[in-house]
């Protein structure tokens, strides 16, 4: 940005220029006046002598003919004076205007669209892996020191939340369309980065009261000890949630557990991690050299919650098929008796749309009570889920009753699933996906049932982007010791740096 004292040397320059010839052209004719008045001011005596009367008559027309000579001079002196200053004002007065007989200096054009839109992306992935990283390693901040010494930072986290929500919600605006005219989109772009912006500047203005309040630069004992005993926890319990699966896999099918197949190993697989970078932090630590302790320490408690992550996302998946199976049952009687209420509405035969949507929801029940009473395996949140988009568009109350809550069960099992898959797979998962899932996250309470819509779409553009994005990390060292999984989500960034609570900016600011 052009500083206003850069911006103001032109004017001053042509200011001193114009000061310059007027003192010159002064100089000129205090020059001439010095050499012709000396001629003007001898006194004039009486004479003494017809000699020198001669004399005298002889200077008097000498001296009359130097008057007469100023006068010419003066008058072409102020006339050279008063023709530079018009000169030099009408060259300063061109400079500067703005009429339109001058062209003004062309506006800096905005960039592109393509480009606008590109960086738009960009930053709504580093300001939501920021929120994320932030909210874990608060996590551990507030286990150590209680809620109340928290609460600054707390408080910016949400306030980035809620910028970073606005910018996802345009986003999903402008995929849908909204709004149309070019110049508009564009300006929703810089709405877009703006908004990422000031999350990260949120987050990044809580940073240093979030080191200063963990000291790990004095020294990572305590806070060390707390991930240590965190890991051991998560180390248990990772053989009782395998066994988890087991059930609900026989019982239901190896489909209905496919959101979570693998989720085990891959919380294993952090928790490999999570001892590599303990032992180093622990080493460091006993050096004394607190830097790459701390470093160390943040690597290991970002691999601590996302194993953490997996671990409860299997635990909750066993919850929620228990639950739609318990659910269906009264789902498919409520959804009958809403068809046989539209069939007998006012006494007329459905036609149309309408009837064709009944149809369609009649085969949809009966699939699934075939599926209910059949002996093969079956999923029943899909089921579900299947009842529930079948009846949404002809219910009279769609979250209300039993219909009602199983769209919210669908809802909130599909965001939280979707939600898990991105926290841990960041690394790779871009804009879109994170876009759709935010829309789904906002709209949970209200309509479950779009929600439910969006978000496994954003769980299938998630895992689309892990499968283009490939393992970025080659050799079977970085497998055994955990680093693919640990830049897969996220929790190592380029360069080696842990990630770290702040902004994009900040969050990798400990290489």
């Amino acid at each position: 940005m052009t500083s206003s004292l850069i911006r103001g040397r032109p004017r001053r320059a042509t200011s001193h220029i114009s000061a310059r010839v007027v003192h010159a052209l002064l100089g000129v004719l205090i020059g001439v006046a010095w050499l012709v008045l000396p001629g003007m001011t001898i006194e004039h005596r009486a004479p003494v002598a017809d000699g020198r009367a001669q004399a005298s008559v002889a200077q008097e027309e000498d001296e009359s003919s130097a008057a007469d000579l100023v006068l010419p001079l003066v008058a072409v002196g102020a006339a050279v004076l008063v023709a530079g200053y018009t000169y030099v004002r009408r060259t300063r007065r061109a400079r500067t205007r703005t009429t339109p007989g001058v062209v003004p200096a062309p506006l800096t054009a905005p960039p592109p669209l393509t480009e606008l839109d590109e960086q738009a992306r960009v930053l709504l992935v580093a300001a939501d892996d920021s929120v994320r990283t932030s909210r874990e390693e608060l996590g551990f901040v507030e286990a150590r020191f209680g809620a109340s010494a928290v609460e600054p930072s707390a408080l910016a986290v949400r306030d980035a939340e809620a910028e970073l929500a606005a910018a996802f919600r345009m986003r999903q605006q402008y995929d849908d369309g909204v709004p149309e005219e070019a110049a508009a989109r564009q300006h929703a772009l810089a709405g877009i980065v703006g908004r990422c912006e000031e999350a990260g500047r949120r987050l990044d203005e809580a940073a240093a009261g979030v080191d200063q309040l963990r000291g790990l630069e004095r020294g990572a004992g305590d806070a060390l000890g707390l991930a240590e005993t965190r890991f051991r926890a998560l180390a248990g319990r990772t053989q009782a949630v395998d066994a988890l699966l087991t059930e609900p896999a026989a019982r239901y099918g190896s489909v209905a557990v496919g959101a979570v197949t693998g989720y085990v190993e891959q919380a294993k697989d952090r928790l490999v991690f999570a001892t590599l970078r303990l032992n180093q932090a622990r080493q460091a630590a006993d050096l004394a050299a607190h830097d790459r302790a701390a470093l160390h320490l943040r690597a290991a408690e970002g691999a601590i919650a996302q194993a953490a992550v997996f671990l409860h996302g299997v635990e909750r998946l066993g919850t929620e098929l228990s639950g739609a199976a318990a659910l269906l049952p009264a789902a498919l009687t409520g959804a009958e008796a809403e068809l046989a209420r539209l069939r007998n509405s006012g006494g007329e035969t459905p036609v149309g749309e309408l009837r064709a949507r009944i149809l369609h929801a009649d085969n949809v029940l009966a699939f699934v009570r075939d599926e209910v009473a059949g002996a093969d395996p079956y999923d029943p949140l899909d089921a579900l889920r299947r009842v529930v988009r079948a009846l949404a568009p002809l219910a009279a109350e769609p979250t209300a009753g039993v219909l009602g809550a199983a769209a919210a069960l669908v809802g909130r099992a599909a965001v939280a699933g979707a939600d898990d898959f991105v926290a841990t797979h960041r690394g790779a998962v871009g804009a879109t996906a994170r876009t759709r899932l935010a829309e789904a996250k906002r709209l949970l309470a209200a309509d479950p049932v779009a929600a439910d819509g969006l978000a496994v779409a954003a769980r299938e553009l998630a895992e689309q982007d892990v499968r283009m994005h490939g393992n970025p990390v080659a050799g079977a060292a970085e497998h055994e010791s955990g680093g693919a999984g640990a830049v897969l989500g996220g929790i190592l960034l380029d360069g080696g740096a842990a990630a770290s609570f702040g902004g994009p900016r900040g969050r990798g600011r400990r290489a």
